[in-house]
């Protein structure tokens, strides 16, 4: 837990947007992402392509994986806050609403009205860092290489632009 508290924080709550907050978040998402940062028999590269991660990933049993997610889940996560007032209604129009004509759904279709998420298929998402939400969607974005181990999204990410992904980001940030 000391290894993973580094940068996640104690309590899951990390202290900056370049590290996730991973308290509450469901426990079979966090083993899922976990396993996809190795490498599995057969593929060339792990499905979530980020070194640090890969590391720390490499070092854990299955059961381990288990455990720290676990524990993540069972912390209580900070709130979070949108910062542009200026992309407020973008971004929540994006994530209840959409894109139609571009055949984005909304958000909320998956991750729920408040941001919960479903449990081992979509992660709680409210009161993420916008930061982090905008690294993930453009990874997403550019596919295989970057994040491969959810192709929806990757097809969502890539049709949204950069402007309207930073709102609904922002929006993510201060969803409860």
């Amino acid at each position: 837990m000391q290894v993973c508290a580094s940068c996640h924080g104690a309590d899951g709550n990390s202290a900056g947007g370049a590290y996730p907050k991973l308290a509450g978040q469901h426990p079979e998402y966090l083993v899922k992402q976990l396993r996809d940062f190795k490498t599995q028999a057969g593929a060339k590269q792990p499905a979530r392509n980020n070194a640090i991660m890969a590391g720390m990933a490499a070092a854990l049993s299955d059961q381990d994986m288990i455990n720290v997610a676990a524990y993540f889940a069972a912390q209580t996560p900070k709130p979070g806050y949108a910062h542009n007032k200026s992309t407020v209604a973008l971004g929540q129009q994006i994530y209840r609403g959409g894109v139609a004509d571009r055949g984005v759904p909304a958000c909320a279709s998956c991750h729920g009205p408040t941001g919960q998420g479903i449990p081992s298929q979509f992660p709680h998402l409210s009161g993420q860092w916008a930061e982090y939400s905008v690294a993930q969607l453009n990874a997403f974005a550019q596919g295989p290489g970057a994040r491969n181990n959810n192709e929806a999204m990757h097809t969502i990410a890539s049709r949204l632009s950069d402007n309207e992904i930073k709102a609904v980001a922002d929006y993510i940030a201060g969803l409860r």
